[in-house]
């Protein structure tokens, strides 16, 4: 039996929203405590970045609860979960910083580039988006 194709402008909203959302989550509902200290070793660290992606996946619920009410578009449960679960553990993955930098430093980015010239932010980013996709792919499955 063939798998049903994920409709392309369910898709697109899915994205979308999970992009906004992220925006959102990430730039202004972090509080300026989250922010300091989710990349602080220990628990502490731990449970500031834990406290992040809480919020930051539940900004992603509203903004995919909204896009459903004006769009009428439907979406699995279980897929939705799973997609955001991949979208918070990778979250939470990046924030706790020293997986990126290790990255980073295995790909031979220049320290200039990364301390300096906003390196470590892009690829933050960058990170947070690819990740977004993949849950967004999830989400409309």
């Amino acid at each position: 039996m063939m798998a049903t194709p994920t409709d392309a402008g369910t898709l697109a909203a899915v994205f979308v929203a999970l992009y906004a959302a992220h925006q959102v989550a990430d730039h202004w509902i972090q509080t300026q405590h989250q922010a300091d200290h989710k990349a602080d070793a220990g628990w502490r660290g731990h449970l500031a970045c834990a406290a992040h992606v809480g919020t930051y996946t539940l900004t992603a619920v509203v903004a995919l609860v909204a896009m459903l009410a004006v769009t009428g578009a439907a979406l699995h449960l279980g897929w939705t979960a799973a997609g955001l679960t991949v979208s918070a553990v990778t979250h939470h993955i990046a924030d706790r910083r020293a997986p990126l930098r290790h990255m980073a430093d295995a790909l031979k980015k220049s320290p200039a580039w990364l301390e300096r010239g906003g390196g470590l932010y892009a690829l933050d980013q960058s990170w947070h988006i690819g990740w977004l996709f993949i849950a967004a792919l999830l989400i409309s499955a």
